[in-house]
């Protein structure tokens, strides 16, 4: 008696395969194809330019105004100026990354994301080097302009460690707004709410406006899970040595830089993976039932 043919075994893509190739081209196209109007269509819109870049702008040199009152050092005027451009960061994390599948939702697009073939990982990948593109222009606008409005000088000799930090930082940074985009999404209506509740808490805890070692050591370090608290103690050691009070030895910033990085990466990944279940396997996109 025959035991009928045998059933054949999947079989793993191969190096160099024409599928996986496509797949990679496909993905790529997606990412840059999702990144262009955060690039090219936002500044279209002039208004914006002037919300981004004019008005964080106006908010940094009124703490300027008050460090100058008081004599302050003129590092500490640079510590509002840096501030000051980082806020457009964690601006951009949070309304145009954290919340934008809340924004998608409501205007209908969320279901060509679901079902679109690039899966959901290349279009948040491309509104992320979109809005870091767009952003860093407005954030050296804004240093460049507060430098030059108030005398403000920086050392120069440490270029290429400032480009590693800040490039870390901003791998963690916007990990962490990937990361935030499916969470905030699966916890229902609150995602207007939840980027609200970080904003403000987020600007004295990453020491924005002044060195994150006045908080405490312990405050400092339990606030070094936002990535622009290391960074921006980092770039300011960075470009004022021997004269600002370090949270932590560079080398030990950029670790747990690279290593919130890592972790945020990862947490985004299963993030996606569990909005994407909850969405194709049980038509819901809220962890509420």
């Amino acid at each position: 008696m025959s035991a009928g043919p045998a059933r054949a075994e999947p079989v793993a893509p191969r190096a160099g395969d024409p599928q996986a190739a496509r797949g990679f081209r496909r993905a790529l196209r997606a990412t840059l194809g999702r990144s262009y109007p955060r690039i090219i269509g936002s500044n279209r819109d002039k208004s914006w330019l002037f919300y981004d870049t004019v008005l964080p702008l106006l908010g940094t040199v009124s703490f300027v105004y008050v460090y100058k009152t008081f004599g302050a050092p003129e590092r500490f005027l640079a510590y509002v100026i840096m501030g000051g451009a980082t806020t457009a960061f964690w601006m951009n994390v949070m309304w145009s990354m954290a919340a934008q599948f809340y924004w998608d939702k409501q205007a209908g697009n969320l279901e060509l994301y679901m079902v679109a073939p690039c899966g959901l990982l290349p279009i948040l990948l491309g509104m992320s080097l979109g809005g870091l593109v767009a952003t860093t222009l407005r954030a050296v606008v804004i240093v460049a302009a507060g430098s030059l409005l108030f005398g403000v000088s920086y050392a120069g000799g440490q270029i290429p460690a400032l480009l590693l930090v800040f490039a870390v930082a901003m791998v963690a940074l916007y990990g962490l707004g990937i990361t935030f985009a499916s969470v905030f999404l699966m916890w229902g209506r609150e995602a207007w709410h939840m980027a609200n509740t970080f904003m403000e808490p987020v600007f004295l805890l990453s020491g924005f406006y002044f060195p994150v070692r006045a908080l405490g050591f312990w405050v400092g370090l339990g606030a070094s899970l936002i990535p622009l608290t290391l960074a921006l103690d980092a770039m300011r050691r960075l470009l004022f040595p021997g004269a600002h009070p370090a949270l932590l030895p560079l080398a030990a910033e950029v670790g747990i830089l690279a290593a919130l990085a890592v972790g945020f990466a990862i947490a985004a990944w299963v993030s996606l993976r569990k909005m994407e279940m909850l969405a194709r396997r049980e038509a819901r996109l809220s962890l509420r039932f």
